[in-house]
């Protein structure tokens, strides 16, 4: 098979794999009575994603071809996945919180690194095999969100109905979407299993056999943190984990906002309240797209204004959920999917770039260990621990629907407001002159 289908097979799965559950489990959570538990799940994410990433790297650089440390790692993630769907099959509306989190925890320890793992082996092929990583990988890592959108979809279209597998593209009442229940994580662990079979077909990667001693400070990278010296990259990185507070609160609170909107007559039956992880794939959608924009607006606005940009876009993607509904306010639902492929892409992208043009090349993977730490790490695990409490407040303390619609409101609008005060302090503390021949000479 063409190693470029295999790598683009690879990045499928991939994504897929955290595509099948990532935005509806705070659905399922709902259900069994977890929704005030929400943002320690999602926040678990980011805590592994301080420590797990490094370490694994080590491994693979040292001991394990990446290619087999993959599998094993997605493996055992599948593992304690399917193990955490059957737990809430067995239990049904009595689902304990400490069971399923730790199955959650100990799956998404050993998925988290496998994100860096499975673009290492892809360099590692693409390079191996003479082909131009900077033109062969993003087509590649394109297929990943494609294969997000596509697990996304079957967990909101797919069912169990009757005993049989079965797919609902109306709004058939009665029928259960695995978007709401246990089953997402058999969906996940599926791939997961599939993806760890896949992993042991791929070309071996090298490791790494040298006697050349390192300390534990040059192996996690942590020489990198000497950057918080220089004003500039410190301003950069603190402001990088600020905007990383808003990563994964749609990610945790979208599905259960949206779906919250049944259980108002008037909203009841609209198709957007029904398949809300369908309405939430646009988001993803947006995101491929903008990805090709990058390098028009980075060269033509420099990294503050894309920074910008991508900061009021968070801004809107909020207050466009504060505002809408799935009915006749879905526009704004629609809106506020489109724009996150701004507020994502040109946040994460165009400053993994910067970080890359601004770094010494003796530790500019590191640093963008760093930049990865500060904005999936304590940004987005401060961010949902955070947004737990602010949903928390004004949403599952009410029982009465109307007024946990209100609440929901209210949250988005401090997030929205959030984000704003983040981008006026951006604007001012941020200094940092535009050169267009240096961003056309990044070297991705």
């Amino acid at each position: 098979m063409n190693l470029k289908l295999r790598l683009t097979i690879l990045s499928f799965l991939q994504f897929g794999v955290w595509g099948a559950y990532l935005t509806s489990m705070g659905n399922y959570l709902g259900s069994v009575g977890l929704g005030s538990k929400i943002g320690l799940f999602y926040a678990m994410q980011g805590i592994v994603s301080i420590f797990m990433p490094a370490i694994m790297g080590i491994i693979a650089d040292r001991w394990i071809q990446a290619q087999k440390l993959l599998g094993i790692s997605h493996f055992l993630a599948a593992a304690f996945l399917a193990w955490a769907g059957y737990y809430g099959m067995s239990a049904g509306a009595d689902v304990e919180f400490s069971k399923l989190f730790l199955l959650y925890g100990l799956s998404v320890t050993f998925y988290m690194p496998t994100i860096a793992l499975s673009n290492s082996v892809a360099y590692s092929v693409l390079v191996n095999n003479n082909f131009d990583t900077i033109k062969s990988f993003p087509p590649i890592r394109t297929m990943g969100t494609v294969g997000f959108i596509c697990a996304m979809l079957f967990v909101n279209f797919a069912g169990i109905q009757d005993g049989n597998l079965s797919f609902n593209f109306s709004n058939e009442a009665g029928f259960s979407s695995f978007q709401n229940s246990y089953s997402q994580f058999f969906v996940s662990s599926i791939l997961g299993v599939v993806l760890f079979i896949y992993s042991f077909t791929l070309p071996n990667c090298e490791v790494n056999k040298s006697d050349e001693k390192r300390t534990l400070s040059d192996a996690l990278g942590l020489k990198a943190f000497a950057l918080f010296k220089e004003k500039k990259m410190a301003i950069f990185f603190i402001f990088s984990m600020f905007l990383g507070v808003s990563l994964q609160i749609t990610n945790g609170y979208a599905n259960p906002f949206i779906t919250s909107f049944k259980e108002i007559p008037e909203f009841a039956n609209t198709w957007g309240s029904n398949n809300a992880n369908a309405l939430i794939s646009l988001s993803q959608v947006s995101e491929t797209l903008c990805i090709l924009l990058i390098p028009f607006f980075l060269k033509r606005y420099g990294i503050k204004k894309v920074m910008l940009m991508a900061m009021f876009a968070w801004v809107l993607r909020f207050g466009l959920f504060a505002t809408g509904n799935p009915g006749g306010g879905v526009w704004m639902f629609i809106l506020s999917m489109i724009v996150y492929g701004i507020a994502f892409d040109f946040f994460n992208v165009s400053g993994s770039l910067f970080v890359d043009k601004e770094t010494d090349k003796s530790i500019r993977s590191s640093a963008q260990g760093v930049f990865m730490m500060m904005t999936n790490g304590f940004g987005a695990t401060i961010g949902m621990l955070g947004a737990q409490e602010v949903v928390n407040h004004y949403v599952f303390s009410q029982t009465d629907p109307s007024l946990q619609l209100a609440g929901w409101q209210t949250a988005w609008y401090i997030f929205a407001g959030y984000a704003l005060i983040i981008t006026i302090a951006f604007a001012i503390v941020f200094k940092h002159k535009h050169d267009p021949k240096a961003v056309a000479n990044i070297n991705h």
